[in-house]
């Protein structure tokens, strides 16, 4: 059942980073044609600003699920790493607690916030409602959100060394990040390699 929602998670985020990938993109290709356009054609083109503000919006929060799967983001380590193990995996634990629970603030009032969007309109693009640029929000949260819960049987591991999941012996971080306290027995699992 972990293998399954392991590969879930893996092509769910694969997904969401060519998403990203393509936001970036699509942002570069429309800030060149736009620098064309205005200085060497002198006929600007509004509507590519918008449009590359809206890639970038979507360019992060699809990019958000291979942060975390890659230890990529912010932490401050030094609690972490003077605790003992026992207090590691309670810190663990609070640590993706409280990742989901910004992550689950993001999903509803990033709906919320989209489907007030619905009546606004993209200046140079009057056609095109605002709700695709703010559903850029729920959407990277839900791939976030599988991007955590397919490791619902360890915790999040907040230190510089990888951002995996160590539990019970299971650690299923980057394989050449390993955690100082992962000790891999005979009965220990290394997963997602």
């Amino acid at each position: 059942m972990k293998e399954t929602f392991l590969k879930i998670e893996k092509a769910t985020t694969g997904f969401s980073m060519a998403a990203a990938c393509a936001m970036l993109v699509v942002a570069s290709s429309l800030g060149m044609f736009q620098i064309i356009m205005r200085f060497v054609l002198e006929r600007p083109a509004e509507w590519t600003e918008v449009l590359i503000r809206f890639s970038l919006i979507w360019m992060v929060f699809m990019g958000i699920p291979m942060a975390f799967r890659q230890g990529a983001m912010v932490s401050v380590d030094v609690v972490y790493r003077w605790s003992p193990p026992g207090v590691k995996r309670v810190l663990d634990f609070v640590v993706t607690l409280a990742a989901l629970s910004l992550i689950f603030v993001t999903i509803w009032w990033g709906w919320d916030y989209a489907n007030r969007g619905k009546v606004q309109s993209m200046i140079g693009l009057e056609d095109v409602s605002m709700f695709w640029a703010y559903l850029a929000l729920p959407v990277g949260g839900l791939f976030s959100v599988i991007r955590h819960v397919s490791h619902h049987g360890g915790v999040l591991c907040t230190h510089h060394l990888g951002c995996g999941f160590y539990w019970l012996g299971v650690y299923s971080g980057h394989p050449d990040r390993q955690p100082e306290h992962a000790d891999f027995g005979q009965g220990d699992v290394l997963l997602d390699q």
